[in-house]
């Protein structure tokens, strides 16, 4: 379909997803879905709202800043406490949907978001590290630094203390950076490793280096916006460090480059795609897109990768976008969840991340699809 046809249909869908919505059942969120219990703070989530809160800033349209804030206002109480969240849980996911309460904040006014951002920053405080200074991914993986966290964490860290702490924080999430880019990245390809296993027990973990076998989209795509979202939040007085995070991007963005299929999109594990079982898959590929285009607009790469992202996007919307039986809109291809270790000896294997369920409408595929498609309207591209 040609990129009007596709912004129709993306529209009538985000709008099917609002109507069927709210803060204790979201339509977008299929591991809630098959989990049957009551929905809690979570990242899935944060990343819908991120989408909504960036079409509202292009388009104008209240109703997604409406939905935004009825949804975050539910889990938020005056006091600034979150239902649900327990900081010391000392899951970086959970600081995710935080990077949300930023923008509510300065377009509501509502002083409980920004008491609610101080409880979520307090867990950065004492959230165990890596001997290298990195936070661990969750406390139920120790000594492990898987790439999601980066997106997960960072932008938050780095905006909150750019704008409250006198940037007091800014280099140690900077060095964060810089230890991922030491220690998972691949220096034959310039692609990063899914996670990172200081101790060297983890069975999935390479005994010498630490890291995990395989390059997985998702995560990649993760790493994707967590360099541009936290280049975007750093303070360009740190010149030095600014600069180096959109290095960093612009060679990770070079690295993707041969890995990008013929229908703009890229495959569930990026470097094997002949592999039996391997699959284009929709929110890695949307992650990338997203990052691209957002890259290009703020100037951290190049106008060539305008092209890329876009191709990707275009991808998605040409093989996943489409309607039901009965008419109603869906996006398919979206990998459920992938990890590392875990109960059920998750062992970073090409058959393991083949395994995993392939579902519709899960708002990891939906929001940075989403996301893509916000840049493409802010270059005019729609």
């Amino acid at each position: 379909m040609n990129r009007s046809e596709t912004s129709a249909l993306l529209t009538e869908y985000i709008d099917y997803l609002l109507e069927h919505s709210d803060a204790e059942h979201p339509a977008w969120n299929m591991e809630l879905a098959r989990s049957d219990k009551p929905n809690n703070w979570n990242y899935i989530d944060g990343c819908m709202i991120t989408a909504l809160l960036s079409l509202y800033e292009e388009t104008g349209e209240s109703r997604y800043l409406d939905a935004s804030d009825s949804f975050v206002s539910w889990f938020v109480e005056e006091d600034g406490h979150i239902k649900t969240y327990d900081p010391g849980e000392y899951n970086l996911d959970n600081i995710n949907p935080a990077v949300n309460l930023f923008r509510l904040y300065d377009l509501t006014g509502r002083e409980k978001y920004r008491k609610a951002m101080d409880l979520v920053r307090s867990q950065l405080d004492t959230h165990p590290r890596t001997k290298e200074g990195n936070f661990w991914h969750k406390q139920i993986y120790p000594w492990q630094v898987w790439l999601d966290g980066l997106y997960m964490a960072q932008p938050f860290y780095m905006e909150y203390e750019r704008r409250f702490r006198k940037m007091e924080g800014c280099l140690d999430s900077y060095r964060q950076f810089r230890n991922v880019e030491r220690l998972l990245k691949d220096a034959q390809t310039g692609l990063y490793y899914h996670g990172y296993d200081e101790s060297r027990q983890m069975y999935w973990a390479n005994p010498e280096t630490g890291h995990s076998p395989h390059f997985w989209l998702r995560a990649l795509g993760w790493f994707t916006m967590a360099l541009v979202n936290t280049a975007e939040a750093i303070d360009e007085s740190l010149y030095y460090e600014y600069r180096y995070l959109q290095t960093m991007l612009e060679n990770l963005a070079n690295a993707l480059l041969p890995w990008q299929d013929e229908s703009g999109m890229f495959y569930q594990v990026i470097d094997a795609p002949q592999a039996e079982g391997n699959y284009l898959e929709t929110s890695g590929t949307a992650l990338i897109a997203a990052g691209l285009l957002k890259g290009v607009r703020l100037g951290f790469l190049p106008e060539r990768f305008r092209e890329v992202g876009a191709r990707a996007f275009d991808g998605i919307a040409d093989r996943y976008l489409s309607r039901n039986e009965d008419g109603s809109p869906r996006l398919g291809g979206i990998c459920l969840v992938a990890g590392l270790g875990g109960k059920t000896h998750r062992d970073g294997s090409l058959q393991y991340y083949f395994s995993e369920p392939v579902v519709e409408n899960e708002a990891k595929g939906v929001a940075p699809f989403i996301l893509a498609y916000t840049e493409l309207l802010r270059a005019g591209l729609v």
